[in-house]
């Protein structure tokens, strides 16, 4: 066995597909799967014993589902990626797992090739987030910049994307995120969140939020 080899954990109630999950990661040689959990607790049971890379993590189970999983596991595991995978491409569900620490969201019908990929990429730091899921992200960004624009706009005059950002700021999203869910490279996000900081009269990002905050 490789020793570089990337560690899964796999955790879906459904152990058919448990099953053909295993077998198509371990097709790679760069991978291998040190275990498969039927619920949230059982995966945050097995974490200490198999220490995995990347948890593949399915949103919809029994006694403890995929988003409180989430957010536990990078509680306690800061430095392992969770990869949420389901057939639920519900956009609340999608913002919560983000926002909960996830590295990345894929549809159970992802191909096999797409699936190894994902692993690799997210185990090596990157953000996985398919086109459709990507504008369902953006979508749900624009419904609540619809409601709460006038009041940024009034406040701090930001033109119409300070205002998109500032909101995804505002629900937690990281630089990274925004890029990601919106297409735009981490150098420009960063010059937009760079904008809303000198308009928002804020040093950081925390006091940014807090002065988006008090006009929402």
């Amino acid at each position: 066995m490789q020793e570089n080899k990337i560690r899964v954990l796999i955790a879906d109630d459904q152990k058919e597909l448990a099953e053909e999950l295993k077998n198509v990661l371990e097709s790679d040689e760069e991978i291998e799967v040190v275990g498969v959990a039927l619920d949230g607790f059982d995966a945050l049971e097995k974490m200490q014993s198999v220490l995995p890379d990347v948890v593949l993590m399915d949103i919809r189970m029994p006694n403890m589902n995929g988003v409180v999983a989430t957010q536990r596991i990078k509680s306690e595991y800061p430095n392992v990626k969770v990869v949420i995978l389901t057939t639920f491409d519900d956009s609340d569900y999608i913002l919560n797992a983000i926002n909960n620490g996830a590295s990345g969201y894929l549809l159970k019908d992802v191909s096999s090739s797409a699936l190894i990929d994902a692993v690799k990429n997210a185990y090596a730091g990157d953000t996985i987030l398919p086109a459709k899921i990507a504008r369902r992200i953006t979508d749900a960004a624009s419904r609540v910049a619809a409601d709460r624009e006038i009041k940024l706009t009034r406040a701090f005059s930001l033109s119409d994307r300070e205002v998109e950002i500032a909101l995804m700021m505002y629900e937690g999203f990281t630089n990274r995120q925004i890029s990601a869910a919106l297409k735009l490279s981490e150098g420009t996000t960063r010059n937009y969140v760079s904008s809303i900081y000198i308009k928002t009269n804020s040093e950081n990002r925390t006091e940014a939020v807090q002065a988006i905050k008090a006009v929402l």
